[in-house]
């Protein structure tokens, strides 16, 4: 995606666009599962801190990162083939940025209502039960948080899952618009920033979305704006 942003060339094979599709649609399924891990994660450092060497033993993370990479496997594989079998349309442009399946569901010419079924409710399996069980996650750590009576000790846990929320904000705000009605006016209008938001935008600022609690993560941003503004002043 990247090379055909920046080069004058905007064509793809069709070999190519499937395979954009299959990786695109594994790192997405695995990316909502991870999400899950991560806040059952996070429910265990702060709603059962005392047991959590004992729950999130080595062996259960292996099993969780296997449950996250199975889940990706799955998602494309039931999802991207029928996708790739749709009969398309002979002028073969793909309106989007990326080969992702709500722009080749509107590339078609045949019946896609099994697709768009399809599509609804492996969203939701993937989206919405993954968020719903979040949430829940986060009803038990807020009501743990709440009865913490030092303020120290709030402030260590809200510093525990600010950078997951964050994430699954960007997140879930972008790919659930796009993923549950993929002929909707708005996800047509709107679908190909929201894309390029949660393709590009959003895993460019995971990395600094989650080391902003690292001491020297913070130590380097201060000295880099304190360098900058001495640098205007002078």
């Amino acid at each position: 995606m990247l090379v055909h942003l920046r080069g004058p060339d905007k064509t793809i094979s069709y070999l190519g666009c499937a395979v954009q599709l299959y990786i695109f649609l594994g790192l997405g399924a695995a990316e909502c599962v991870l999400l899950l891990v991560m806040a059952f994660d996070r429910y265990v450092a702060v709603c059962r801190p005392l047991h959590y060497t004992v729950i999130m033993q080595p062996h259960v993370c292996h099993k969780l990162a296997l449950l996250v990479w199975a889940s990706g496997i799955f998602g494309t594989l039931v999802q991207s083939p029928t996708t790739m079998e749709l009969p398309f349309c002979h002028h073969h442009q793909v309106d989007d940025f990326v080969c992702e399946v709500p722009a080749l569901i509107r590339l078609a010419c045949g019946d896609t209502h099994s697709n768009e079924l399809q599509i609804s409710v492996i969203g939701s399996v993937f989206l919405m039960v993954p968020l719903l069980l979040i949430l829940i996650s986060y009803g038990h750590i807020a009501r743990t948080v709440l009865a913490i009576q030092s303020h120290e000790g709030r402030r260590k846990a809200f510093q525990t899952c600010s950078s997951h929320l964050a994430v699954v904000f960007l997140f879930y705000c972008t790919v659930t618009a796009v993923y549950i009605q993929p002929r909707s006016h708005f996800s047509q209008k709107g679908g190909k920033f929201l894309t390029l938001f949660y393709t590009v935008v959003t895993p460019t600022l995971n990395p600094l979305i989650y080391t902003l609690r690292n001491k020297d993560m913070k130590g380097a941003l201060k000295r880099l704006f304190g360098k900058d503004r001495t640098s205007n002043v002078q």
